[in-house]
């Protein structure tokens, strides 16, 4: 099913694959350029909970203190919510849950 959503991008342009995401997410250089929903798709990867409130989307984990609270700009994530999530990732060494 996840293959039926990706050739419905427009353009035939595919999601990339949370690990890719994860390796922009800890380098400053694509701040800017990382999509809002690859973003949540990579905090629910990383085993973060989901709560949505309005344009709020607010994420907890557990043995994590701080909560993140992301809002959409147009299809990309803001570039300083970016910085925490990546700040987050470095604090807690995150990695990525195989579940999926």
């Amino acid at each position: 099913m996840e293959a039926d959503r990706e050739s419905a991008l427009p353009n035939n342009r595919r999601m990339p694959s949370p690990e890719k995401t994860l390796a922009q997410a800890r380098t400053s250089q694509a701040d800017a350029n990382i999509r809002f929903s690859d973003l949540r798709r990579l905090l629910m990867r990383l085993g973060f909970s989901e709560r949505i409130r309005g344009d709020h989307f607010i994420y907890t984990r557990e043995g994590i203190d701080e909560i993140i609270n992301l809002q959409p700009r147009g299809a990309k994530a803001k570039p300083y919510q970016v910085r925490q999530v990546r700040i987050l990732i470095i604090k807690y060494e995150l990695t990525l849950n195989n579940d999926e």
